[in-house]
């Protein structure tokens, strides 16, 4: 555990009262961190807000926690109940491996984005509940759920705005992780134009992205990449749950149904006598596979919370 303060608390301020409406202003292929309901409509959060924010308190069926680690490209749906209390979060200001550290605002007791485990304070040693989720580009979103509805911008001013650790006006125009996404190197140091910490593998790159699966103290990330080199589609178990796992706009993982999966054209797959999509997991016959909860990250994130050997191999 590396621990390091960076900014001030909450100057990158979450998302604690949340608004939604029908319309986005911005790109088609923006990415999105889609939420499902059991009890109303479709929920879409734009990384573009995110950069700013890293945290959007929710209630979706259940309260929950819409995080997003830039440094890490970490994207993870929580469950926001431990031990009995319903928690808040913000941003601490602090890094632990270059993974973003929530705190929560009950207790004061923080967490490792990355692996939603607490790290210090009263709640030490709980771990929060992933749940399932999904990173698609917002048209694909807005086809997917024509009665969807996505996060307004939440505005006011963000660290992320600013030169260093000044605080700013949110402008959602900009970009301040581009350069960082388009580099090779990966951590704060790489950000904030500094050199990059030392990667020593030569199988995968470290921003690599991955889709991560945890199972009965199991724990399996399976890289776009290889997925890719696959054709497009890989069966994994982990714990006692078997994972069919697509590259499809991404990386996605489903329950597997028992069916046999053949690639098609673009993000379409045969199987069982149906054309099914790999980002949705639904299929022209009507049916659809289960999301498994799953965290989406960096290669090197990954390797940091579970080590070097926890990566599927063809």
């Amino acid at each position: 555990m590396n621990v390091r303060q960076v900014v001030p608390r909450d100057a990158i301020p979450s998302v604690d009262d949340p608004a939604f409406g029908r319309g986005y202003d911005g790109d088609p292929g923006d990415r999105v961190i889609v939420v499902e309901s059991d009890d109303g409509p479709t929920r879409a959060y734009p990384v573009r807000y995110l950069h700013y924010h890293e945290v959007v308190n929710d209630h979706v069926d259940d309260p929950i926690a819409v995080t997003w680690c830039p440094l890490c490209g970490s994207a993870v749906v929580y469950v926001r109940e431990v031990a009995g209390r319903t928690l808040t979060f913000g941003v601490s200001g602090k890094l632990d491996d270059d993974d973003l550290v929530l705190y929560d605002r009950e207790t004061e007791s923080e967490w490792k984005q990355s692996s939603g485990e607490c790290i210090a304070g009263e709640l030490a040693g709980e771990s929060l509940t992933v749940r399932a989720a999904a990173m698609l580009p917002w048209n694909r979103f807005r086809e997917r759920h024509d009665d969807g509805v996505v996060l307004r911008p939440p505005g006011g001013a963000s660290e992320a705005s600013g030169d260093g650790d000044s605080v700013e006006e949110i402008d959602y125009d900009e970009e301040p992780y581009r350069d960082y996404f388009e580099t090779d190197g990966f951590g704060l140091a790489a950000h904030r134009g500094d050199g990059s910490r030392e990667w020593n593998r030569d199988d995968l790159d470290p921003k690599a992205v991955v889709v991560g699966l945890e199972r009965d103290g199991d724990a399996l990330g399976v890289p776009l990449s290889r997925v890719e080199a696959a054709g497009g589609v890989v069966t994994a178990s982990v714990g006692d749950a078997d994972a069919v796992v697509f590259a499809a706009e991404g990386v996605h993982a489903f329950e597997h149904p028992g069916v046999a999966f053949e690639p098609e054209e673009g993000p379409y797959f045969r199987g069982d006598g149906a054309r099914w999509h790999g980002a949705t997991g639904e299929s022209d016959d009507g049916r659809t596979l289960d999301r498994l909860p799953a965290r989406r990250l960096f290669a090197f994130a990954w390797q940091d919370d579970h080590g070097p050997d926890a990566f599927y191999e063809p």
